[in-house]
């Protein structure tokens, strides 16, 4: 059956254009679609995709006409001998048959509709993490994969790293004796988004309604439209998945964990900013798996009241730790690992880069999905976990100190994590009292559902707005 445009422009339902993964020759051209041209897509997605042997970006799709045109001529700047064609909505990218793949580097509420509208047209795709704004999201975008038979990455590329993948075989191995606990943590500084008391101006070439697509399509009272909706529950999801969901994949992959944990607890609050955020800035989350637990942490605030540096741990301020019975492996946001010994000397360390986006081409190329370092359910699987601490969060109430010391006695790391967040705190003249203290959720990792909760189910589930909605697959 063909798919014609008007069909497609109309609903989210639309027939394949083709099912069943295609081989490309060695010389064939793979032509991709970037859809999102903020920070990720114009900076990120289309030179790293440029600059890859066989393949064209051809098609720029963002609701910002000034983001598509900004880009393009970054592009021509840099020597395009090719058309490439700009478009306000994604839908005219996917209904073009000679564009195979696309990447998608919107803001975190279209990823799910925006992957599953390309799998459903017969796309490749590369999504950007966290692969969903809500739980329940990520297993529909893991089923139109599977239904469609689409190869679809997802863009956690710390798993397309080589000094990564050899510093969790060296430590799974045995090196360092029995692991403990792992700490993941995600420290950047933010700064306040600002909080209008008269809804921001809207530009002339930006289609708002498009942009704000399955999210609620509220007045903005922030300084800013685009990145700065991250830290607003309607668009975003905080550090712990808008920067802590590689952290926390880092430890699945390690742990080869893939489900639930078996409880989760979180804590913190907004803090200082009093602006139109409504996420954490200052997060500390438990995910108690049985054998060994993760933990995390994200401080958007720096170290210290009167400093501009980003809070560290131990040796970076975003990464992972793994303490084990004889030491402890780091691991950086980026190919720097090191192994400490017990007495703090390093015995070894790692330092080589991969390339994440060649990865989905490779696999794209080849038209077998086994050869991604991400794949979707991937993505998936460590999205959720991240889903599950928010969640705890979303449920609490302000608790005083005593109540939050109540809450992490059962679980000896976490105490000693509380302990830091409270130091954090009081270098910045903060009263530990106003944290939010979360909901200790139990998972359910068959159902994806919080054992008694409703109202956790509610937050997973998610809401969207019509006639964006996310079909039930």
């Amino acid at each position: 059956m063909s798919l014609t445009r008007r069909t497609f422009l109309k609903t989210s339902v639309a027939v394949p254009m083709f099912i069943s993964s295609s081989v490309f020759g060695a010389n064939e051209s793979i032509n991709i679609g970037v859809i999102g041209l903020g920070i990720r897509g114009a900076s990120s997605h289309v030179p790293e995709f440029s600059n890859l042997s066989g393949v064209r970006v051809t098609a720029l799709a963002d609701p910002d006409k000034t983001r598509t045109a900004s880009t393009l001529k970054k592009m021509q700047e840099k020597g395009l001998n090719h058309q490439v064609d700009q478009y306000e909505d994604m839908r005219n990218v996917f209904e073009r048959t000679d564009i195979h793949a696309v990447s998608i580097a919107t803001m975190n509420h279209w990823h799910a509709l925006a992957t599953i509208w390309a799998c459903e047209a017969g796309k490749h795709v590369y999504v950007e993490k966290p692969l969903s704004h809500f739980l329940w999201e990520g297993r529909q975008m893991v089923n139109a994969a599977k239904k469609y038979d689409r190869i679809v990455q997802h863009g956690t590329q710390l798993r397309s790293c080589p000094s990564i993948m050899e510093a969790i075989k060296w430590t799974k191995a045995g090196n360092l004796g029995k692991i403990l606990y792992v700490t993941a943590f995600a420290n950047k500084v933010r700064q306040s988004i600002g909080k209008r008391t008269e809804p921001l101006p809207l530009p002339n070439d930006f289609n708002y309604d498009l942009w704000c697509g399955p999210a609620q399509a509220d007045s903005i009272y922030r300084d800013r439209i685009q990145y700065d909706c991250s830290f607003t529950w309607n668009m975003g999801d905080g550090e712990s998945l808008n920067q802590g969901v590689h952290q926390i994949d880092v430890a699945r992959w390690l742990l080869g964990i893939e489900g639930m944990p078996r409880r989760t607890l979180s804590m913190g609050g907004r803090f200082l900013f009093n602006d139109a955020g409504d996420v954490p800035n200052t997060q500390i989350i438990c995910y108690d798996y049985p054998e060994v637990p993760i933990l995390y942490s994200t401080y958007n605030l720096s170290e210290s009241k009167n400093s501009q540096k980003a809070e560290n741990f131990r040796f970076t301020s975003v990464g992972i730790t793994i303490d084990c019975e004889g030491g402890w492996v780091g691991i950086a946001h980026s190919p720097y690992c090191v192994a400490y010994d017990k007495n703090g000397k390093i015995i070894q360390k790692w330092s080589v880069d991969g390339n994440h986006f060649q990865n989905f081409i490779n696999a794209v190329r080849n038209g077998n999905k086994n050869d991604l370092a991400s794949d979707i359910l991937c993505g998936h699987l460590s999205t959720r976990i991240g889903h599950a601490g928010n969640i705890s969060y979303r449920l609490g109430q302000q608790a005083n100190l005593a109540e939050q010391k109540k809450a992490v006695a059962d679980y000896p790391y976490f105490a000693e994590m509380h302990e830091r967040y409270l130091k954090h705190l009081v270098a910045h003249e903060i009263d530990p009292n106003e944290t939010i203290l979360g909901c200790c959720l139990e998972c359910d990792t068959e159902n994806e559902y919080f054992i008694g909760n409703e109202a956790a189910y509610k937050f997973a589930r998610g809401s969207h707005r019509k006639p964006y909605l996310i079909p039930n697959l």
